[in-house]
Order: structure tokens, then sequence, then C-alpha cells
């Protein structure tokens, strides 16, 4: 059910310490920690740390909460320096998520092309 946690959520995992991940930064409602198979020189995962499968389920279930993790993406991109960066959401296996827990991808430390793919 979303809001709880999911037993075969990797990410999940990551929020209970069960698998091990490099933690940026940390909040009473979200975690950031960097993507084990990074897209760019800095890129950085920040995920809700209660289960919703994707950022518009997270939206419409708790609006504020999706702020936070919008909110710690900033905070991510100013702690790793990044004056310009580019946040995404994957929804769907065809647009490329392939953990099903809501989270912003924050990606910078070269130039983005656009469009994106």
């Amino acid at each position: 059910m979303a809001g709880e946690p999911q037993a075969d959520c990797l990410f999940c995992k990551i929020v209970t310490r069960e698998v091990p991940a490099d933690v940026v930064r940390e909040t009473e409602t979200t975690v950031a920690f960097r993507d084990i198979n990074p897209q760019a020189p800095i890129h950085v995962l920040v995920i809700p740390k209660v289960h919703y499968p994707h950022a518009a389920a997270l939206a419409a279930a708790e609006p504020q909460l999706a702020a936070d993790v919008l909110r710690e993406a900033g905070e991510v991109a100013a702690e790793e320096k990044m004056e310009s960066y580019r946040m995404v959401f994957n929804t769907g296996s065809g647009a490329g998520q392939t953990v099903f827990h809501a989270h912003a991808h924050v990606l910078g430390g070269r130039g983005m092309q656009w469009p994106p793919g």
C-alpha cells in the first residue's frame, strides 16, 4: 500500500539501513544518496522516507512531502556547489524508472543537453 514500507523495495531498505548507501543528506522526511550508476559527475537521488510508487502519486497523496523532496534536491545542489543542475522524475518503466519508489534525480557537474533523450 502507498505510504507504507514495501518489503521488496530497494529504496525502502535504504531508508531502514538494511541496504547501505552513500547518504549525503537526511531529514525527518527524506534521504538523499549518491546513485550507484551515475549518469553525470554528480548524481544524487532524493527520496521520501515513505513509499509511493512515483512522484505523481506522492504529490497527490502528500503534497507537503513532495515539496520536501524538491527542497532537499535544491539543498543537495547547493551543498554540491552546482550552479546549474537537472532534476528528473521518471515515471513508469517506459520512462526509465527502475525502482518504483518516488525519487528525484539531481544531476550536475557537466553540461546538460536538450532534449535529454
